[in-house]
């Protein structure tokens, strides 16, 4: 086995082993710690040895054994370490329980993550760092502020959650509406990174958009009657449902007009319909996330690009503004404008959201800006836009999208 097999292994299986070491250690800092202990062991023995038939398993009993081993190290921790270890030992098979259980490890930690006490940034950011596997720099960067803030921030949370005890669980019924809210922002934000990651060579991380459609299906389960999760994990899955022709076999970046739609899968596009039907039909004003699905499904049903409803998409992005406002849904607005009355009238709007400042370092705003630029002939002004989005952007393929479109204006 390769190392790059091995970092591949790693990257989809950090979070939900890192998730079950919290529920055994009880500690943040202490389940990260020995999970990057059993990293480094695992790479000593799995290139020499078989992978083991449950990955996930091994890491997490190998770094329970790290744990336990960091506290004996520890003096300060002497006092309780035999009530540590009697509390570890009999957890040994723990990573063996059924994953899609509802008393989900994963599902646990988000709902510990969007704990009240926290404000929502603090809930979004300790959830994509623990949840997600980002970096505190990739987590920094979607913040817009430096890493030694944002590490701060992280360190602050942890602490919070071990000296006011807040438990590692899915509260009851009634305890899950104050958090219901948050947890769906951080569910559809670790999908977001799977299905376009911040940084590195490749565009997609599947495993993180898999995880969270079934934390979404976790989610509908225990609160069926919701239209927001309903609308969440449609949306999900529609969108996940093109992740076959959205990348070339080298990893460049297949746009939604050039994509085989042949390739998309059906099966999911047909789940994410009713699910939308469902979540509209539901009472009440419709929620955020079942308009963003619906203007999904329109997409998804769409025969191919030209023969899109672009007229109603716009449609759905003005409820948008009006029941849920934002710089991002103005600049999706703006974009399907651009299909409806061309890119002038859009170039409008995006130059407008720009002097606002709303969208400041966001690296799809130059990229935008620069596509309308190209269809309107104003090659100069987009090459420089093109320059604007690959400088802000950390992501390879975007970066030889941008390039592509450059060359191509020669």
């Amino acid at each position: 086995m390769t190392p790059g097999e091995i970092d591949t292994i790693f990257r989809d299986e950090a979070g939900r082993a890192l998730a079950t070491l919290i529920r055994l250690v009880g500690d943040f800092d202490l389940a990260e710690d020995a999970l990057q202990d059993a990293f480094a062991v695992a790479l000593e023995r799995w290139p020499a040895n078989e992978l083991p038939d449950n990955p996930r398993a091994w890491l997490v009993n190998v770094a329970r054994h790290k744990a336990i081993d960091r506290v004996r190290r520890q003096i300060a921790f002497r006092g309780k370490q035999q009530a540590l270890v009697h509390e570890l030992e009999p957890n040994a098979q723990a990573a063996d329980e059924p994953p899609a259980m509802l008393d989900d490890d994963m599902l646990r930690l988000i709902f510990t993550c969007c704990h009240p006490a926290f404000a929502p940034e603090v809930q979004v950011a300790l959830t994509l760092r623990t949840v997600g596997g980002l970096s505190t720099s990739q987590v920094a960067r979607a913040f817009l502020v430096s890493e030694e803030a944002m590490a701060q921030r992280l360190v602050r949370a942890k602490q919070k959650i071990r000296l006011a005890g807040i438990p590692y669980e899915v509260p009851e019924r009634d305890a899950m509406e104050p958090r219901l809210d948050g947890v769906l922002a951080v569910i559809y934000l670790v999908f977001t990174e799977g299905y376009v990651a911040t940084e590195g060579a490749d565009l997609m991380r599947p495993d993180l958009a898999v995880e969270a459609i079934r934390l979404g299906r976790l989610l509908d389960r225990l609160m069926p009657d919701r239209s927001s999760i309903k609308g969440l994990l449609a949306l999900m899955l529609l969108h996940d449902a093109r992740r076959a022709g959205r990348a070339t076999s080298a990893g460049d970046v297949v746009l939604l007009e050039e994509q085989d739609r042949s390739l998309w899968d059906r099966v999911q596009i047909e789940e994410g319909l009713h699910l939308v039907e469902d979540a509209l039909r539901m009472p009440g004003r419709p929620q955020a996330y079942a308009v963003q699905a619906a203007i999904a499904a329109l997409h998804a049903r769409a025969p191919s690009y030209d023969e899109t409803d672009w007229p109603q998409i716009a449609g759905l992005y003005e409820v948008l503004l009006r029941t849920n406002p934002s710089p991002v849904v103005e600049l999706n607005h703006a974009a399907a404008v651009s299909m409806v009355d061309g890119p002038a009238r859009a170039l409008d709007l995006v130059d407008a959201i720009a002097a606002r400042g709303g969208l400041r370092g966001y690296e799809l705003l130059p990229a935008v800006r620069a596509d309308l630029l190209r269809r309107l002939g104003r090659t100069n002004e987009a090459r420089e836009a093109y320059r604007a989005a690959t400088e802000a952007t950390q992501l390879e393929p975007l970066r030889r999208l941008y390039a592509r479109r450059v060359r191509e204006m020669g």
